[in-house]
């Protein structure tokens, strides 16, 4: 009777060990992917950031020259394309070239006025440049929302550690997104496309000859690929 019971024990013992094993936790493989993607580790993001640009100005000077003023009137084409708040133009204070700075911002305000700056929205402060005891800069500056990320230079972890593991470093490709970021002209076209211009009629119909082809006098074809 001992011996024809062996099986069924047998059976009860390794249907208890596939029970058993069931209960037992997982060795779950999760990818690497997504986390070692600098993508991810650097997004570009949208933020406000501001926009500065330095006016040299000569302890002797009573105007701007032209390359400035064209400088001066690419700034302002960028503000009217970026922001509809304040510019704010800095003068230095208790610098050798303060007196010529507070000749120059009359230039400065009337350029703006010329490239579709409202005089309202100019503000002047000064800050204090007397302790290089060099002549100081204007600084224009205005507040506009820009595509850009966080700092690159982190380096958070060993990299002999990523090396083990084959991963790339914590800091790779930092600089190749915030290099991305720069070149965005309109940080909104993250966000949504934009709306469809209208359609060149005229081009439209010469890329459509194009392709149907012109007629020759002898009554053939010339398909004409440009």
């Amino acid at each position: 009777m001992a011996l024809n019971r062996f099986p069924y024990r047998l059976a009860l013992g390794a249907l208890v060990g596939l029970l058993l094993a069931g209960c037992a936790n997982k060795d779950r493989l999760a990818t690497g992917a997504l986390p070692d993607d600098y993508r991810t580790r650097h997004p570009i993001v949208l933020t406000e950031g501001e926009r500065t640009i330095d006016i040299p100005v000569a302890s002797g000077d009573t105007r701007l020259t032209q390359g400035t003023r064209d400088v001066i009137r690419g700034f302002a084409a960028e503000y009217r394309n970026a922001s509809s708040g304040v510019i704010q133009i800095m003068l230095p204070r208790g610098s050798v070239n303060g007196h010529a700075a507070q000749i120059v911002r009359k230039d400065i305000r009337r350029v703006l006025a010329a490239g579709g700056v409202s005089p309202k929205k100019m503000i002047e402060t000064t800050y204090d440049a007397s302790v290089t005891g060099d002549a100081a800069p204007i600084r224009l500056s205005y507040v506009a929302i820009t595509a850009q990320t966080a700092p690159c230079g982190a380096w958070p972890e060993d990299l002999t550690l990523n090396t083990l593991e084959n991963r790339n470093y914590y800091n790779f490709g930092c600089a190749t997104q915030s290099n991305l970021a720069a070149q965005i002209a309109n940080p909104t076209d993250l966000v949504g496309p934009r709306q469809m211009s209208p359609i060149d009629a005229e081009q439209r119909g010469q890329v459509i000859d194009s392709w149907r082809g012109t007629e020759k006098g002898d009554g053939g074809t010339t398909i004409v690929f440009n």
